[in-house]
């Protein structure tokens, strides 16, 4: 199909300016004032934004946590998020203890068939016995080029210091880039036993047994892990100023250090946690929320470029049948929460209408950069000639109430219920074709495409 979208005030890197925009069969095939030529479908973008297709990192679909199942699927959860203007997503796979890296990679391969969106995998990698580290070189042939480590969950999750440096120098040999969770997995396991045997149960303890101190202290030891091995790394889900300071002093020398933050970490405070009856599960997540100072030193951390992008790190569970399962122990709440349809309103309307962000600051946090920085780039995450046809139509004046009554998660809350944002996709194109046109859907299941992606080495300078 080709189309021609015209007068919209197209976002590139080299500029932003009124432009048309053509499209043949799924890609973009030219970016020009007053283009003539002939198509199938005209698109008058005049007074709104054509911006690319937002791009999600860091996002947890049909994910075993804690003994269920996160509620949306490559499906549901795909589709919530072209609605919110995000055409594409990495998620994890996720390695079991005993499992290969191969194995592991083929169940999120099979989870992920009837996807609506394009979609990358990293690796989350928890056991390098035997000859599973040999693995990595092939998982980087499939185009898997991202590791996750946790610092965190001990007994699940959590690996150590010389696994973490031995899959650091593996990977980076091969132009892989490192991703980690980032929090003292002992002590906060210590500080859960003990409000435990003290009687504190109640969903506010889960941010009491994690201080900030425990996640800007791993912060320092992975990067001191990274420096060890010559590796860029990548903080996921950075939640506070502790954190961000250790990732700050690491770019001011010059390191190759990158972090990303979510949109919760940005608007919300630990005082949701105490919400009466129980209402404070629906707030739990890993990092836990801080405090107030903490979120203007993460808008400050985007506006220096200390933080390169923001992720949803959704991770959606009902409130009612799942949340609710630790009712009695905060420790039995699965981490998590949903947020994979607004990152782009919330940036938008918190970011740019407030004046914390510029128009291109947006598109390089929600777009660019996470194209760039994980080996998607300049096939994704740019208006650019032989980019792919993702594309959004942003109408930065229609007025969006969040509710869970008509979000398309598959979830039975919202963390924003009745926030009021100005700014909202209007219209979706995934590989020139047309997904979401005013609120209505297109898509079909299966419609998404698995991407290999390209190794790290290069990529970021591009």
């Amino acid at each position: 199909m080709s189309l021609l979208i015209r007068n919209g005030l197209v976002v590139t890197p080299e500029r932003t300016a009124v432009v048309d925009l053509y499209v043949e069969n799924d890609t973009i095939a030219a970016v020009s004032e007053n283009l003539t030529r002939p198509a199938q479908k005209i698109i008058d973008a005049s007074g709104n934004y054509v911006i690319p297709g937002g791009v999600d990192v860091h996002t947890h679909l049909d994910a075993p946590v804690g003994g269920t199942v996160s509620s949306d699927d490559f499906e549901s959860g795909t589709r919530a998020a072209a609605f919110g203007g995000t055409t594409c997503i990495i998620d994890f796979a996720t390695q079991s203890k005993g499992q290969s890296l191969h194995e592991a990679f083929g169940i999120w391969r099979r989870k992920a068939q009837k996807a609506t969106l394009d979609y990358g995998l990293h690796m989350v990698v928890v056991d390098v016995s035997g000859q599973r580290i040999d693995e990595i070189d092939e998982i980087i042939k499939e185009g898997v080029t991202s590791f996750k480590l946790f610092t965190a969950y001990p007994g699940v999750l959590m690996v150590d210091d010389a696994t973490i440096l031995q899959v650091m120098l593996r990977a980076g040999k091969q132009g892989g880039l490192i991703a980690v969770h980032a929090e003292n997995g002992s002590a906060i396991e210590y500080l859960v036993r003990k409000a435990l045997a003290e009687g504190r149960t109640t969903p506010v303890e889960h941010a009491f047994t994690r201080p900030a101190i425990a996640e800007a202290e791993a912060v320092h030891r992975v990067i001191a892990l990274a420096r060890i091995a010559d590796v860029p790394v990548y903080i996921v889900h950075v939640s506070c100023s502790a954190a961000l300071g250790e990732i700050a002093v690491a770019r001011q020398k010059g390191l190759a250090v990158f972090g990303e933050t979510c949109p919760h970490y940005l608007l919300l405070t630990r005082e949701e946690l105490e919400r009466p009856n129980f209402e404070g599960a629906k707030f739990v997540l890993t990092p836990p929320l801080r405090d107030p100072f903490d979120l203007e030193a993460l808008w400050s951390g985007l506006q220096s470029g200390y933080l390169q992008i923001v992720s949803t790190d959704h991770c959606p569970f009902h409130f009612e049948t799942q949340k609710r399962a630790g009712l009695n122990d905060f420790t039995k709440i699965p981490n998590g929460g949903p947020g994979i349809e607004n990152r782009l309103q919330l940036l938008h309307h918190f970011g740019v209408n407030q004046g914390r962000l510029s128009l291109s600051q947006w598109v390089d946090l929600v777009a660019t950069n996470p194209a760039r920085l994980f080996g998607l780039y300049p096939k994704k995450g740019v208006l650019r000639v032989g980019s792919d046809a993702d594309i959004v139509i942003w109408n930065p004046n229609q007025q969006h109430t969040i509710s869970a009554a008509t979000h398309h998660m598959n979830v039975d809350y919202s963390m924003y219920e009745g926030v009021t944002v100005r700014g909202n996709a209007e219209m979706v194109i995934s590989r020139g074709e047309i997904i979401v046109d005013q609120n209505t859907w297109h898509g079909k299941p299966g419609r998404g495409m698995y991407l290999k992606r390209s190794c790290f080495a290069g990529a970021w300078n591009r």
